[in-house]
């Protein structure tokens, strides 16, 4: 059984992508499907996420698109929830989409992906950091920004730094919970070190109750949670009622303006990591076209990391699909962002090959401030 699965995966790694996207592409525009969380307690990630797309995609087709093409973002709510993903990803193979593009959250993306390879559709930047996407190696994935392994090992670097080792984790009970989990332990064991003390949240609950009972008498110094926005704002608030006056730690998918809001003054302190550049302030390359781009789409819309994540998405796509020669077929585009070596999206680089998918290890930190900004 072994055997049979890895020559699977193997072959899933070799396989050679249909060219017969073209003609329906000069037809309809070049449709990219995304299932994202637009209502619930996860959606400022996927409205987000869209909008920051949304921006880069219509600046393009403002121009004329790719070789007179435009390209169609077509976005279908689920809620954070791996079923209602699934359905959408079915439905967008029916309609034919020439890639996926820009899912959010790890356990809808597994969801979708083994829909997405039997399918042969490019599944493209994904808003997640979780190793079970890029493990084993799959030709259809790409992945635009750092893992959360590579986040969890700065985040647990910086607090043994600090001489603080007494390090507890607070998780959502699923498969992005468990990703994050698992990069924190494997960063304390290189050192030696094991976490304090683990609970969990259910995903799209804020049900903290029980975690916090669990968490908070055991004297962490620090906490690293892996959940999005409203459970973890609802578990930091908690936790300090019940006397907690450790640090806060979040990986970048839990949404660092959305968790501000979410908190207000209680933010300040908390510290999250970060895998795109600070889409604040006055800033030249990417941040200064983003800005540009997202006042020219939404004059209201502020800049936060999770529209920087999402424009830089649409970028990479768009620039790999001009390589294509005028011809967007699936395996041209494939190949296409493979040939994306040593890619300079105007000062994020980005670092694609035929064996190698996984574009950014980027990661920094940040911290919130009780006036809801960002400080690096």
């Amino acid at each position: 059984m072994q055997t049979r699965r890895r020559f699977h995966q193997l072959a899933l790694a070799g396989l050679a992508l249909p060219a017969s996207m073209t003609a329906r592409a000069q037809d309809r525009g070049i449709v990219l499907g995304q299932s994202v969380p637009l209502t619930g307690p996860a959606a400022q990630l996927g409205l987000q996420m869209q909008l920051g797309a949304k921006a880069y995609f219509d600046a393009v087709n403002a121009a004329g698109g790719v070789g007179g093409v435009p390209i169609v973002l077509r976005t279908l709510d689920d809620g954070y929830d791996p079923a209602r993903c699934k359905a959408n990803t079915e439905k967008f193979i029916r309609d034919e989409v020439f890639a996926l593009f820009g899912y959010v959250g790890t356990p809808t993306s597994v969801a979708a992906l083994p829909l997405a390879t039997a399918a042969r559709l490019p599944f493209i930047a994904p808003f997640t950091g979780a190793e079970s996407l890029r493990d084993p190696f799959n030709k259809l994935v790409f992945h635009i920004r750092a893992s959360y392994y590579d986040e969890t090992e700065l985040i647990v670097k910086q607090l043994t730094q600090l001489d603080l080792k007494k390090i507890a984790v607070f998780h959502q009970n699923d498969a992005y919970g468990q990703a994050g989990l698992k990069g924190v332990q494997r960063a304390l064991e290189k050192r030696g070190l094991q976490p304090l003390g683990v609970a969990t949240v259910e995903r799209n609950s804020v049900d903290v109750a029980a975690a916090v009972k669990t968490l908070v008498p055991l004297g962490a110094e620090a906490i690293v949670q892996i959940g999005a926005y409203k459970g973890c704002a609802a578990f930091i608030r908690e936790a300090r009622k019940a006397g907690y006056g450790g640090q806060f730690y979040n990986v970048s998918f839990v949404g660092t303006q959305a968790l501000a809001d979410e908190l207000g003054k209680d933010a300040a302190g908390v510290v999250i990591s970060q895998v795109m550049p600070s889409p604040f302030g006055t800033a030249a390359g990417l941040v200064n076209d983003y800005q540009q781009a997202l006042q020219r789409v939404d004059p209201k819309a502020e800049p936060n990391y999770t529209s920087i994540e999402g424009y830089l998405a649409a970028r990479v796509v768009v620039d790999a699909l001009r390589r294509t020669g005028g011809k967007p077929s699936r395996d041209a585009f494939i190949a296409a962002m493979e040939g994306l070596s040593g890619y300079d999206a105007r000062g994020y680089r980005l670092n694609f090959s035929p064996t190698k998918h996984v574009g950014s290890s980027f990661v920094e930190l940040s911290m919130l401030t009780g006036d809801g900004k960002v400080r690096r």
